[in-house]
């Protein structure tokens, strides 16, 4: 018996697992062992960072922790790429 599949369409509706995980579990991950990159603006680092001052017009990339920890702010994504190139972290991308 021959069965034809349409492998396009179950393509499409298939979602990534590490999309649909809560907060929780993504930390669970490993907070120190996984990050995220994420462009942001300087109004809503204001909002998260307080000992630091950005310009509110600007944007950032913003590297945190799979924990929710900043681990870095920069203006460019060269200066995340420079940065991660060291370290020892899986990189999950936000879509």
């Amino acid at each position: 018996m021959y069965e034809k599949r349409n492998y396009d369409t179950m393509a499409e509706t298939l979602i990534h697992p590490l999309k649909s995980l809560t907060r929780a579990q993504f930390a669970a991950l490993g907070g120190d062992a996984v990050a995220y990159v994420r462009p942001v603006s300087g109004a809503i680092l204001s909002t998260m960072i307080h000992d630091a001052e950005f310009e509110d017009s600007a944007d950032y990339q913003l590297v945190m922790s799979a924990d929710g920890t900043p681990l870095l702010v920069t203006d460019t994504e060269d200066a995340v790429v420079d940065w991660l190139g060291d370290k020892n972290l899986g990189l999950a991308t936000l879509h």
